[in-house]
């Protein structure tokens, strides 16, 4: 016993991937969620009309506050002018109107408990079935469940390719890189768009999804997404020599970005931390998806977002290709 305990340890030290995993990568997730989940200071930004002077002062105490002299349009006037509510009076009491459940809109609600006003009627742009959790963060789960288990069949393929030598052997015939690398992340990403369909369409005829928007659009931005994560699961399989040293690069490469998927705004992550989102291709789709599920947006409003998704792609593609140069035995 003492002697597998020993080769155990042993194997372990020696391996700077699994010590990395067992004591670096805790320290950075943990960190991470310090930064992204702690009190970011995010002031809410709260445009009323017609309310009293002390509900006015009440809320300048903890948002910053704007005051209008003629109603606006509410939907209109939250999504281009970037506020996060909007807050009238008239003979039935105060109105709160606001445009989604979010992160934002919880430091409003605290806004409007700390003037204790009574009789406040609070509605939502986009309200969701309030007794189903699922519904409210369905473009995330939908994003990330389908990009994670995509990521870990296309790596481990990808690893199992080259263990098998069927990757070298292929290499060492006049075959480009680009041709390879093309093949393989087709290959899978056909599978993968599959699953990506099949998920869609469970989740919406079984588990009774509710979706605003269009339901083929929906598809088409998770089989982006699809083959974005083929891609990652290739470029992360170049740097690991077998299959848990693939699955040791989850904490480093999935589990950051779903911070980035729309679990939590942005613009609320402190430091500046919340740019980051434009190296994760999760945040491209689930962004995407969150317009066409959430909001019942079209191609004309989501497109930059599957133009950076593509933008991925092709970068990985590229990347994928260089990197494949160490394998090549001429």
């Amino acid at each position: 016993m003492f002697s597998i305990i020993k080769r155990i340890l042993a194997q372990i030290i020696n391996d700077k991937r699994s010590l990395a995993i067992l004591f670096v990568a805790p320290i950075l997730i943990f960190t991470l969620l310090y930064f992204i989940l702690g009190d970011s200071g995010y002031v809410p930004k709260i445009t009323v009309y017609n309310v009293s002077d002390t509900v006015l002062t009440g809320l300048e105490k903890s948002a910053d506050v704007e005051v209008t002299d003629s109603m606006p349009e509410l939907k209109a006037f939250l999504e281009l002018q970037g506020q996060d509510a909007i807050i009238w009076a008239n003979q039935e009491g105060l109105h709160l109107y606001m445009l989604d459940k979010s992160a934002k809109t919880s430091k409003v609600l605290k806004a409007v408990q700390d003037i204790n006003a009574s009789n406040i009627h609070i509605n939502y742009e986009y309200e969701t079935n309030s007794e189903n959790q699922l519904d409210s963060l369905s473009f995330v789960f939908l994003g990330v469940i389908s990009f994670f288990f995509v990521f870990i069949l296309s790596g481990m393929s990808f690893v199992r390719e080259r263990t098998n030598q069927t990757l070298e052997r292929m290499l060492m015939a006049p075959i480009r890189r680009s041709t390879v690398i093309g093949g393989y992340t087709l290959g899978y990403g056909i599978l993968s768009a599959i699953q990506s369909v099949v998920i869609f369409l469970f989740s919406v005829y079984v588990l009774k999804l509710h979706v605003e928007g269009s339901y083929i659009l929906c598809t088409l931005i998770m089989i982006i997404l699809s083959f974005a994560a083929v891609s990652v699961g290739a470029l992360m399989s170049i740097f690991a020599n077998n299959e848990l040293q693939l699955v040791q690069f989850i904490p480093i490469v999935l589990i950051p970005q779903i911070f980035f998927s729309g679990l939590i705004p942005l613009d609320t992550i402190p430091y500046g931390l919340g740019n980051l989102c434009y190296l994760a291709p999760i945040y491209y789709g689930c962004a995407a998806l969150q317009k066409v599920v959430i909001f019942g947006d079209g191609i004309d409003v989501i497109y930059p977002w599957i133009l950076g998704l593509l933008g991925m792609i092709v970068v990985l593609f590229v990347l994928n290709t260089f990197l494949l140069k160490k394998y090549r035995r001429l």
